[in-house]
């Protein structure tokens, strides 16, 4: 089991921030791309190793990002068009989700009802701040893959409201 705390920082330009575990320690380091058409997000291991790149499709009605992991692996995230509440689409995920995605407070949960991680956003903070549990290890790079393009989905949208 591995906890990680994620303070993200975008701004209109280039975004870089650190994804620190428990214990404070660098595990992964995130860079946004600048002016760039289209926005990728690429994250970094603690050694500086590629793990994964979401790439931001531009000409979409609603946002669409396309994540290949370092694995070869690929899925898709779609928000989908509803009136009440936002919801997300996942594409070859191969994981169940459960909770709300757009307050980041949900579970993932495998083909077998297990739990595979938890997302909950931590309020009070002035920087999108949330703590991610991952419970099997393998699904690390995939769940912080997720969390970076979910949480840029939000921030857009906050700045257009």
């Amino acid at each position: 089991m591995k906890t990680f705390l994620v303070k993200q920082k975008f701004r209109l330009g280039g975004e870089r921030f650190d994804i620190k575990d428990d214990r404070g320690v660098v595990n992964y380091q995130v860079e946004g791309s600048f002016f760039q058409i289209p926005k990728t997000f690429t994250i970094y291991d603690a050694y500086g190793e590629q793990v994964s790149e979401i790439s931001k499709e531009f000409f979409t009605l609603l946002p669409r990002f396309n994540i290949q992991l370092r694995d070869g692996s690929n899925f898709v995230i779609r928000k989908k068009l509803t009136f009440w509440r936002d919801k997300y689409e996942f594409d070859d995920l191969g994981l169940r989700i459960e909770g709300n995605i757009w307050d980041l407070n949900f579970k993932l949960l495998d083909d077998r009802d297990q739990l595979v991680a938890e997302i909950r956003k931590e309020i009070f903070h002035l920087t999108s701040t949330y703590t991610v549990t991952v419970y099997e290890d393998s699904y690390a790079d995939l769940v912080i893959s997720l969390c970076v393009a979910i949480d840029y989905v939000e921030m857009l949208e906050s700045q257009s409201n």
